[in-house]
């Protein structure tokens, strides 16, 4: 069964400047059980909400059996972190996730591509390792609320 393993709500970029100066200390709170989401804005608190530039890209999602054992959102900065779907196979589509408050519809526009930071925060190698899993960036179609846990999941 599909399931939201981790939620990332971030106010801050923690990615700043050169890889090889490492990463700003995490703001607490940023790993969340629930997160609302807004159609056309994001995920409410997170860095990118509501940012013009980022509007097709202001939900990211990512498979565990992306990343290395015991690597989570707080190394690979993506939103949603989910088991049980291949979501890379999924651009140009709409992922449907519902955890039990209503399903949440994102149009999953394009590959959330890694960077360099990965060979810091995961280790080396993994930014060349996540070029074709490092996620999927999407825009929210309508409002609503996930939260960590068994979720059901449909693409269409």
């Amino acid at each position: 069964m599909p399931e939201i393993v981790e939620l990332l709500a971030s106010p801050v970029h923690r990615f700043l400047g050169r890889p090889s100066d490492g990463p700003a200390p995490a703001p607490p709170g940023e790993l969340v059980d629930a997160v609302r989401i807004r159609a056309g804005l994001g995920i409410v608190g997170d860095r990118y909400f509501g940012q013009q530039a980022h509007r097709d890209a202001s939900v990211t999602v990512i498979a565990q059996e992306s990343l290395p054992a015991g690597i989570g959102l707080a190394e690979v900065r993506r939103n949603i972190l989910t088991t049980g779907i291949a979501v890379d196979e999924l651009i140009g589509r709409v992922l449907v996730l519902d955890s039990g408050d209503g399903p949440v519809s994102l149009r999953v526009n394009r590959a959330a591509r890694p960077c360099a930071w990965m060979d810091v925060t995961v280790g080396p190698g993994t930014w060349k390792a996540l070029r074709t899993t490092g996620g999927i960036r999407c825009t929210p179609l309508n409002d609503g609320t996930l939260r960590v846990g068994a979720i059901d999941a449909v693409v269409s």
